[in-house]
């Protein structure tokens, strides 16, 4: 075979497929946006993002599980390219989003939840959304374990800084959420997405009105594998997870930011492959 006719052969098949974009009209009218990609007929991965966060922010997991699995990225009411709605920015509401999207896709599914998308996604369980549920990746937020999380003080002697308006404050909680701080463009487009969501609705969504045990009841009324990918600051909570619910495996990133499978996103991958292979059989 001529040189170039192999490159492009080697290119066409190796390169992983183009993510469609779909949307689905939620039970209360909502327009709700998620991407997907991988072979048809291959396990479904559900990935739900933070706080105001779009779904391509897992690109690196789309990229490295596309070719065997059914990546899903889903973007939340009001995220990324979903409808920004009036209403339903809480955990009952965000749980049935997330259950709705979950019964379009045939058999089994593996749903990845980060930060906010922990909550929505334990939200949905105590709803009762397990029935389809074949494993948890669970990442650096609370499961309502001992001991609940603490807030990081300021440094003492810090002089109070002068006020800022709502775009630098996004732009630098964005690239807070790195250890290592990517490219202007990429936090540029990153903060211009999470700016979309209305100030009234990202505040709404930073006050689910319900006590931390909810949280817990849900992780501890289904037993299927559950992977808790935490900071040391969550540490003790991915310990008493351990020896609360069977099945759980943790891992801890001492050395990443909040975005962890961004900043280590080849060792994050590792894990979460290992995971499904000796833990769900996927």
């Amino acid at each position: 075979m001529r040189p170039w006719l192999l490159a492009l052969f080697c290119l066409l098949f190796s390169a992983p497929a183009r993510a469609a974009d779909y949307y689905f009209t939620a039970s209360d009218g909502a327009r709700l946006h998620y991407t997907e990609t991988g072979p048809a007929g291959a396990p479904f991965l559900v990935f739900v993002p933070g706080w105001t966060m779009p779904g391509w922010i897992f690109a690196p997991q789309l990229k490295a599980f596309s070719p065997k699995y059914r990546v899903v990225l889903f973007d939340p009411r009001g995220q990324g390219s979903s409808e920004i709605t009036a209403t339903g920015y809480n955990q009952d509401r965000r749980g049935e989003d997330l259950g709705e999207l979950v019964d379009l896709l045939p058999g089994k599914v593996v749903v990845i939840g980060w930060s906010l998308g922990v909550l929505d996604t334990l939200a949905w369980i105590h709803q009762g959304g397990s029935d389809k549920l074949a494993g948890l990746v669970l990442i650096d937020n609370s499961v309502g374990e001992n001991p609940p999380p603490t807030p990081v003080p300021d440094p003492p002697g810090q002089p109070v800084p002068p006020p800022r308006n709502r775009d630098e404050k996004m732009y630098d909680f964005v690239a807070g959420m790195f250890r290592s701080c990517p490219a202007r463009d990429y936090l540029d487009r990153l903060t211009a997405s999470c700016l979309r969501v209305p100030q009234a609705q990202a505040d709404e969504l930073r006050r689910y009105p319900v006590p931390r045990s909810y949280w817990k009841e849900a992780i501890l009324s289904t037993d299927v594998p559950v992977l808790y990918a935490v900071r040391p600051r969550l540490e003790g909570q991915a310990q008493n997870l351990l020896i609360d619910r069977p099945n759980t495996s943790i891992a801890i990133f001492p050395k990443a930011g909040h975005a962890l499978f961004v900043d280590e996103a080849d060792h994050f991958d590792a894990l979460m492959q290992q995971f499904l292979d000796d833990k769900v059989g996927l």
